[in-house]
């Protein structure tokens, strides 16, 4: 049995990802495929793998977490799973982490070191979902300030702009802490909009339903919506632009620099890596992904990532 990691980004169309595979779990359990999402992974059966209040001291937590974790991959291999795909991005972290810190998940090393141990061994692939630094950057801060955050002022949105953590950094620890296990690199660019093209190279058993793929889920909010929420809390709308449409906080030139600095990303990955990861990609008019069209069909408007825990 394969057990197969998807460990996010978030603002990489994770939330779709993870309803097409609720929708379609019926037929995936024909082709004996199981799946644990946030609904399982954040109802105990994770719990302890990140240290929670409790009398337990952290290590006992992580004990007791690798057995529960044992035994339920134990029943999923006796019941016949051939491929098993644990879907939870908040394995890695939290995006107010990486905006308070200004940096891609900045302590992703230390949290899978210890899902790493919790799995035992068992874990065969991890797939991480890249995306742009400019567009992930700006979905996460319009994110963050319709969670409750502050509308961040220039310099907030330079130091953001000039981090020197990229996602090749992002993928060396990754690395680092699950390394016996086939890291997959996926761009949201081509594969957002496609989550059964995500789940054939997870699974390798050929084509994957199309049921409920087209579901655009958790979009994020627009200018409009970003000037009410903060008009309603008290703030100043005016610190926004006026106009329709997604808000793009970041200046010309920074949208530059972040743009090289992701195509400097996607050159390291198809240089190979250094032999740590394999970059995903396809081309041709009948493989290209595309995030979907505001005209496409979308649920879950207000599925957020901050509610979301992960237990």
């Amino acid at each position: 049995m394969d057990v197969v990691l998807h460990i996010g980004a978030h603002r990489t169309a994770t939330t779709t990802f993870q309803s097409y595979l609720a929708e379609n779990r019926a037929a995936l359990g024909r082709k004996a495929i199981t799946v644990w999402g946030p609904k399982q992974t954040r109802d105990g059966l994770l719990t302890g793998v990140m240290p929670v209040d409790s009398p337990r001291p952290p290590q006992e937590q992580l004990d007791r977490a690798r057995a529960r974790i044992a035994i339920n991959i134990a029943n999923e291999r006796r019941a016949g799973t051939r491929v098993l795909v644990i879907s939870d991005e908040n394995m890695i972290g939290a995006p107010r982490r990486c905006l308070r810190q200004g940096r891609l998940y900045p302590d992703i090393g230390q949290r899978l070191a210890r899902f790493a141990h919790a799995f035992d061994g068992q874990v065969t692939r991890a797939f991480l979902s890249i995306r742009s630094h400019e567009s992930f950057w700006a979905s996460v801060v319009s994110y963050g300030v319709a969670r409750g955050h502050r509308v961040p002022d220039r310099a907030a949105l330079e130091a953001l702009a000039a981090s020197p953590r990229l996602w090749r950094d992002v993928v060396l620890d990754v690395a680092c802490a699950l390394p016996k296990v086939e890291l997959n690199v996926m761009p949201y660019e081509i594969f957002g909009g496609l989550p059964e093209r995500v789940l054939e190279h997870m699974s390798g058993l050929g084509p994957m339903p199309r049921a409920h793929a087209r579901e655009w889920m958790n979009q994020g909010p627009g200018l409009g919506q970003l000037r009410q929420i903060v008009k309603d809390r008290g703030g100043d709308p005016k610190r926004l632009p006026d106009g329709p449409g997604k808000w793009q906080p970041f200046d010309d030139t920074a949208l530059r620099d972040m743009r090289e600095a992701y195509a400097d990303d996607l050159f390291w990955l198809r240089a190979g890596a250094e032999g740590l990861a394999q970059l995903t990609e396809e081309t041709g008019p009948a493989k290209t992904g595309t995030t979907p069209r505001t005209d496409q069909k979308r649920r879950g408007q207000d599925d957020g990532i901050e509610n979301r825990r992960l237990a």
